[in-house]
C-alpha cells in the first residue's frame, strides 16, 4: 500500500487508489479536486466579570468536485474512509455525465509560505488564557469608574487542508488564526455608549496575550466609548466625507470589492460587467487584492482550489484592469485564475472570494484632508452594513465619526450612516492620502451562506456627496 498523503489527517486512504477515484468521477470534467480539511478552533469568552463561553470544536471531512461547463457536481461527508469516497465519486459524476470534456491545465506549484504551520491553541495553557481575560477585565474597569461593563474574546483555529487534484498533484496548507476582541461599555447620567477593538492574524497568541497590547487594546476601546458619550446627534443630508485610514477600508471591501469578484461579471449581474479598460474610478485610484501578505488575516499561501496567492490589480489609476477569479470563472472567461478560489470548508463548493482588499495611498497630507472639508463628516471607525452586491448600493453605520466645518474638526457625533453606490463612490474621491493602512486583522467576509476570513485597508479618503442619515441638524 502506498504511503497515504494526508498525514495531517491520520487517514487510512491510499494515495493510488483515492486517485483513481477522482479520475473516474472527473473522466469527460473539465476540472475538480479532493479537498480534504481539519479544524479545531478555541474560543473564550469572559463577560461582565463571569466567563461566558468556553468552547473547544473540532471538525473533519472532505469535498469532492467535478466540473464541466457552468455545471458541477459537489459531494463532502465527515467520514474519511473509502466508502465515503467511493460514494462522492459516483454522486460528483452523476453532474457532469460522459461528455467529452478536456481537463484544464493543473495550478502552478508554489514554495511560499506566508504563515507558521504551529498550532495557536496549544501553544498557551488554558488557565493562562483565563487569567488573561480577568487581568483584561480588572484592567478596563480601573481605567475609569465609568465602565460598566467589559467583554474579552481570545479565540484560536488552526485549519489544515489537502487538495489531491486529478493529475496527481497534491497542496498542503497549514492556516492558523489567532484573535483577540475587547468590547467597554461606559455609563454617565443614565447614557451608556459602546466601543470596541480587536485584532488578530494567521500567527501565534504570542504577541496578543502581550500585556503591552492587550492593554493597549482597552485603551482603544474605552477611548471610542468615551468619544461617543460625548456624541451629538449626527446630521443628515448631502455632503463630503473623510474616511480615515485602516479599517474604514471595509466600505471599499463591501461596496467595490464584490462588484469585482468573476462570478457576478462574468453572469452580467455586477455593476462592473463590461467595463474592462474602461475608467471606473477617479484619476489615482488604485485598488489590489493582495493574498501574500505575511500574516494577515486574509492571506493564504495557496486559494482551496491550489492556486497560489497573488497581488492582483483590479483598478489601476481609475480603470478597471482585471477581476478576481476562482478556476471555473477564470476559463468560462478565457483568462487565468488569480488564487481566489475559497470555499468556507469542506462542505461548501470554492468560488471567487477577496482576500486582502486595499486602495493604494496616495500623496496629500491627512491632516490637509481633514483642513479641506467644507461641511462634512470624518468618518474614522465603522460597524455592521447592508449591501446590494450586484448593484454596490451600500448603508453603512459608523462607530466614531466627527462633524468637520471650514476644516475645523467639532464634536463627534452619533447615528451616522452612510449611504450611496460603490461604483458612483469610486468616481467621486477627490484626495488620497500618503497613510495607507492595513486593519488591525478582524474582518470576516459572508457570501451566499459561506464565511471567510478577510483583510481590508486604505488611506485617508475623501469622497465628495455622499449622502448622511442621521437625526440631527
Amino acid at each position: 500500500m502506498t504511503e497515504s498523503p494526508f498525514r495531517p489527517f491520520e487517514t487510512a486512504l491510499d494515495l493510488d487508489w483515492t486517485l483513481a477515484q477522482l479520475r473516474a468521477a472527473l473522466a469527460g470534467a473539465e476540472d475538480g479536486e479532493l479537498f480534504l480539511e481539519r479544524r479545531r478552533a478555541e474560543a473564550l469568552v469572559l463577560d461582565d466579570g463571569r466567563i461566558r463561553t468556553a468552547s473547544y470544536d473540532a471538525s473533519e471531512g472532505f469535498g469532492l468536485r467535478a466540473v464541466r461547463g457552468e455545471v458541477a457536481g459537489y459531494a463532502h461527508a465527515t467520514d474519511l474512509s473509502e466508502q465515503a469516497i467511493a460514494r462522492a465519486a459516483e454522486t460528483a459524476r452523476l453532474a457532469v455525465g460522459d461528455g467529452g470534456g478536456v481537463m484544464a491545465p493543473p495550478p502552478a506549484g508554489t514554495n511560499q509560505k506566508l504563515y507558521t504551520d504551529a498550532d495557536p491553541i496549544a501553544g498557551h495553557a488554558f488557565g493562562v488564557k483565563l487569567d488573561t481575560l480577568r487581568e483584561i477585565d480588572a484592567y478596563a474597569r480601573a481605567l475609569d469608574p465609568r465602565v460598566v461593563q467589559v467583554t474579552a474574546t481570545i479565540a484560536a483555529s488552526c485549519q489544515e487542508v489537502a487538495i489531491l487534484r486529478p493529475e496527481g498533484g497534491l497542496v498542503t496548507d497549514i492556516r492558523p488564526m489567532t484573535r483577540v476582541s475587547i468590547s467597554v461599555i461606559v455609563e454617565e447620567g443614565g447614557r451608556r455608549e459602546q466601543g470596541s477593538a480587536s485584532g488578530g492574524g494567521r500567527y501565534l497568541l504570542d504577541g496578543l496575550l502581550d500585556p503591552a497590547d492587550w492593554q493597549a487594546r482597552a485603551r482603544e476601546a474605552l477611548r471610542v466609548a468615551q468619544v461617543n458619550l460625548r456624541a451629538d446627534a449626527a446630521p443628515a443630508g448631502v455632503m463630503d466625507i473623510v474616511l480615515g485610514p485602516g479599517w474604514p477600508g471595509i466600505l471599499l471591501h463591501e461596496a467595490v470589492g464584490h462588484g469585482l469578484e468573476g462570478d457576478f461579471n462574468r453572469k452580467g449581474s455586477s455593476a462592473f460587467a463590461g467595463l474592462m479598460g474602461q475608467r471606473v474610478a477617479a484619476p489615482g485610484v488604485t485598488v489590489v487584492d493582495d493574498g501574500t501578505l505575511p500574516d494577515r488575516r486574509g492571506s493564504i499561501s495557496v486559494d482551496d482550489e491550489g492556486t497560489p496567492s497573488a497581488r492582483n490589480v483590479l483598478i489601476e489609476d481609475g480603470i478597471l484592469v482585471g477581476y478576481m477569479q476562482d478556476r471555473q470563472n477564470a476559463r468560462l472567461m478565457g483568462v487565468a485564475p488569480t488564487g481566489n478560489g475559497r470555499r468556507e470548508s469542506y462542505a461548501h463548493a470554492p468560488m471567487p472570494r477577496m482576500t486582502n482588499t486595499l486602495m493604494l495611498g496616495g500623496e496629500a497630507d491627512p491632516q490637509d484632508i481633514v483642513g479641506e472639508l467644507k461641511d462634512g463628516i470624518w468618518a474614522v471607525g465603522f460597524g455592521g452594513g447592508q449591501v446590494d452586491i450586484t448593484s454596490g448600493k451600500f448603508v453603512f453605520s459608523c462607530t466614531e465619526a466627527y462633524r468637520v466645518k471650514n476644516g475645523k474638526v467639532g464634536a463627534p457625533v452619533k447615528g451616522a450612516t452612510l449611504i450611496g453606490d460603490g461604483a458612483t463612490a469610486l468616481q467621486q474621491i477627490r484626495a488620497l492620502g500618503r497613510d495607507m493602512a492595513l486593519d488591525p486583522g478582524m474582518g470576516n467576509c459572508g457570501k451566499q451562506g459561506q464565511w471567510v476570513p478577510v483583510g481590508v485597508g486604505q488611506p485617508t479618503v475623501l469622497i465628495g456627496g455622499l449622502t448622511v442619515g442621521g437625526s440631527g441638524q
